[in-house]
């Protein structure tokens, strides 16, 4: 093992250069193996998972998705807080920041995205919690390249540049997991359901987080800095494919069914009950799911 890592290492290192010495013996970031494994052992689990469940009953998971979702809400909460106050005290540039002239913010940045690292592992459990409860519709090709893709590029940010532009993007991203994490742990609970109204523009503000990235980055190019470009056109071309995947799902999971709910009501086939409009074929299937699922 120790061969084989000290063998990626040189590859890297002479592909992208020497690492940044700020990083050197952090947790996870000396070796690119133990990222390669958990990411690979995620891909085993999402695969294997379904099947696994195909003829169990699925879990609950009440109590531990509340706790879960209240802890993944307080740490964006906290990354969101850190980074913006590390900005501010480093006089950080929009347009561009390399990562060697914040002084002492610069290392308040890197430790915090290195906490913005290590929660794209933990968020591998949002994966798991829906293998576990049976909801295989939700694990989408959006939701695997996303999670299974973030860990391993924040692997490559922390050890390369940890610090710099690289903040703009996290930053967004932890105010957006704020209200994500909240809304996912508040319907956690069954009583609170009927009162959450903002998943649709959580997903909007999800697409307007890729589009501002896009343009802080390109920022960087236009007028650069120290900052390694390539990391900035590498950055531009992952919004980019965001993008497709995240517009893709919108379309899809609000687009579309607004058009078919449009066709239903004018075809008189659907009722109209507590401001929902469901089938009543839709209300028996959800009758049933309760008395599966108990949540």
């Amino acid at each position: 093992m120790e061969l084989m890592d000290k063998t990626i290492n040189s590859y890297f290192d002479v592909w992208l250069g020497p690492r940044d010495p700020r990083v050197k013996g952090w947790l996870l970031l000396e070796n690119y193996t133990p990222t390669f494994i958990f990411s690979v052992l995620y891909l085993l689990i999402v695969w294997l998972g379904p099947k696994y469940m195909q003829n169990k009953q699925p879990f609950s998971c009440r109590g531990i998705l509340v706790i879960y979702n209240l802890g993944l809400t307080l740490l964006s909460l906290y990354m969101f807080y850190e980074l913006v106050t590390g900005v501010l005290e480093g006089g950080y540039n929009f347009f561009c920041q390399d990562t060697h002239s914040g002084g002492e913010a610069d290392m308040k940045i890197i430790r915090v995205l290195w906490w913005y690292y290590f929660s794209k592992l933990i968020e591998f459990m949002d994966t798991f919690f829906f293998i576990l409860r049976k909801n295989n519709h939700q694990i989408t090709v959006l939701h695997v390249y996303h999670h299974a893709t973030m860990l391993n590029i924040w692997w490559f940010v922390m050890n390369w540049v940890p610090c710099g532009h690289s903040y703009f993007g996290a930053t967004l991203n932890s105010f957006i997991h704020v209200l994500m994490y909240s809304y996912y742990g508040l319907s956690a609970v069954p009583a609170m359901r009927p009162y959450l109204w903002w998943k649709k523009y959580i997903t909007q503000g999800q697409l307007i987080q890729f589009v501002l990235t896009i343009f802080q980055t390109s920022c960087g190019v236009v007028w650069p800095c120290a900052f390694p470009q390539g990391w900035l056109y590498f950055q531009i071309s992952y919004m980019i494919s965001l993008i497709i995947l995240f517009t893709n799902f919108y379309i899809q999971t609000y687009n579309k069914k607004a058009s078919s709910r449009r066709k239903e009501y004018q075809n008189g086939s659907t009722a109209i009950a507590n401001g929902y409009t469901n089938s009543f074929s839709s209300l028996e299937n959800n009758v049933k799911q309760r008395k599966q699922r108990k949540d």
